[in-house]
């Protein structure tokens, strides 16, 4: 069944199947570039907006697209099982796909941490590599494969699944509090995978607003237009949002 996405049926939690609908039947990205090439805002390319945001802003935002960093802190076999994680997460199946690892390893291979560790977690890179291990372990064991990277898509989704849920156990996973593990790994990637254009683009947002600034605030006038000209325009004419919220689930 098609979707048109207007309403709230495309959303998991709002409908009796407890199924997304097809990403895919979003429409196809037009100017820009989106994970995968499909979005809300399909004729919206923040990075369109470069020339109006300050020097340093800018070179910084353009070098997430232009110079994806190497990878430094994790082993290649880390890296491609992490990878593959990540991208379960934030269901990038197919190319283009924003390489959420590489800003990831960057940030450990910087020593960038976070500021907190829970009293059962070891420090966060370390964790990260326990996560690698006991994600290999669960794909041999479930599916028998070399990897997580490896194992097939169902496979991966079954592991990330228990994983969200704190369900695993052993090996690996009795070296850390899988539930605030996963807590970590969600916080991260996140973080990483919203920092960047193409993000951005699927969601349309405006990007870095200085030096230009908000025009719409103090004018009930010009808030009504409910975006800033140089904003993305939704494909939909409904909020998905307001329309969960007026319609039921089921």
């Amino acid at each position: 069944m098609a979707h048109d996405f207007r309403g709230a049926d495309h959303l998991p939690k709002r409908n009796s199947g407890g199924q997304g609908a097809d990403p895919y039947q979003l429409p196809r990205q037009r100017r820009g570039r989106t994970p995968q090439m499909h979005g809300r805002y399909p004729d919206y390319d923040v990075l369109e907006q470069a020339g109006h945001w300050d020097s340093v802003t800018r070179e910084m935002v353009l070098a997430r697209v232009r110079d994806v960093p190497a990878i430094r802190f994790f082993t290649p076999a880390q890296a491609a099982t992490l990878g593959a994680l990540c991208d379960v997460l934030t269901a990038q199946d197919a190319e283009p796909r924003i390489p959420v690892i590489h800003f990831i390893d960057e940030k450990y291979a910087k020593g960038d941490l976070d500021g907190f560790q829970f009293d059962d977690m070891p420090d966060d890179r370390v964790a990260w590599r326990l996560v690698a291990r006991g994600l290999d372990e669960q794909a041999a064991a479930r599916a028998g494969a070399a990897s997580f990277a490896a194992a097939d898509a169902e496979a991966r989704q079954a592991i990330v699944a228990d994983f969200a849920e704190g369900k695993l156990k052993g090996g690996a996973w009795d070296e850390l509090g899988v539930t605030h593990a996963f807590g970590l790994v969600m916080r991260v990637v996140l973080a990483c995978f919203y920092s960047h254009p193409w993000a951005w683009n699927e969601i349309g947002f405006g990007g870095p607003a200085y030096p230009r600034g908000y025009s719409r605030f103090g004018s009930p006038e010009l808030q009504r237009a409910e975006r800033e000209t140089w904003e993305g325009a939704e494909h939909f004419d409904r909020d998905p949002v307001s329309g969960a919220q007026e319609r039921p689930p089921g």
